[in-house]
């Protein structure tokens, strides 16, 4: 199978490129690397079945051959990437998303969209069911993504409806994982950054509020049950465990082996003070459920964070011509 994968060069995009991989598919990999990394997929052996194209969702997209399926992944998706780039976020979800549905249409391909528990906001029923229509405001500071998203999602379905698209829509909660960037402002890479370089980690609103934590490889498998099912979704995706941020913070604290301090300061305009999925669909007509705990989980993205300061270290000292030594 052929799949083309919209934000390839992202986070999560990458992983799902190397699921894909690993299960025999040949993967055309799309991204404008706006916030991507061409990194993310530089372990990608040479004789991989891999085709990388740096281009843009906003554009119509011309990809020779046959095409299986297409995983729609393309967004900012950190609170400091989409905040950065409204306009940009919008485009996006708005003629992005329009132009990988007339793209998958044309080629008679599957589609996939990668939703967000976002479109719930501040949820009022928890946990949350694909039923619930949310709580969102419309023009608050996280609207431009949550607003795309929604959007997308309505794009999604009218294709779906009136053009005989396949279509499913997933809606991913908080996903963590290696390959986050250390900077981009979610709160699994800032706490993990902030534990190893023994700084406070940065607590907003007392930490009281949650979230739901998935580690990376339980989604991408999902996200592949998802494109193989029969379902249009949506279709929760996320972890059930309900986890507060002062929880997180100290699971951190134990994986860093970190006594860093915490910083308490006030809470964001819009931040939602609750989310939890309830993934009785996934789990029912998918026969998914996540696998990887926060206990195990966090251990790894703390050592990749570890190893990527290791090698950035030894890059800077070998361009110096310093020799390192392991004690």
């Amino acid at each position: 199978m052929r799949v083309l994968v919209t934000g390839a060069a992202g986070f999560l995009g990458s992983h799902l490129v190397d699921y894909l991989l690993a299960r025999g598919c040949q993967v055309v990999g799309l991204d404008n690397l706006l916030t991507g990394s061409r990194r993310n997929l530089a372990h990608l052996p040479a004789e991989a079945d891999f085709e990388f194209v740096q281009a843009d969702v906003r554009d119509p997209m011309t990809i020779d051959g046959a095409v299986d399926g297409v995983f729609h992944l393309a967004s900012p998706a950190s609170p400091l990437d989409y905040q950065k780039l409204p306009i940009e976020t919008l485009e996006v979800g708005g003629i992005g998303t329009r132009n990988a549905l007339e793209f998958a249409g044309a080629k008679q391909a599957r589609f996939l969209l990668a939703s967000t528990s976002e479109v719930y906001g501040d949820p009022l029923v928890h946990p949350q069911p694909e039923s619930y229509w949310g709580n969102a405001n419309p023009i608050g500071p996280r609207s431009v993504y949550d607003e795309a998203k929604r959007f997308a999602e309505a794009m999604t379905n009218a294709f779906r409806h009136h053009r005989g698209v396949d279509t499913v829509i997933v809606r991913l909660f908080n996903t963590y994982g290696s390959r986050m960037r250390p900077a981009d402002g979610r709160v699994v890479s800032t706490f993990a950054i902030q534990a190893l370089a023994g700084e406070p980690l940065t607590i907003f609103g007392g930490g009281r509020q949650s979230r739901s934590f998935c580690h990376v490889s339980d989604i991408t498998r999902g996200l592949v049950l998802a494109f193989e099912s029969d379902l249009a979704g949506p279709v929760n995706l996320g972890n059930p465990r309900e986890t507060t941020i002062r929880e997180l913070a100290d699971l951190i604290l134990v994986a860093a082996e970190s006594d860093s301090p915490v910083a308490e300061l006030p809470l964001p305009v819009d931040d939602p003070r609750r989310r939890c999925p309830d993934i009785s669909l996934a789990e029912t007509e998918l026969g998914w459920s996540p696998s990887v705990s926060l206990e195990e989980g966090l251990p790894m993205v703390i050592e990749h964070y570890r190893e990527s300061d290791a090698k950035a270290g030894s890059a800077r000292c070998a361009a110096a011509g310093v020799r390192m030594t392991t004690r």
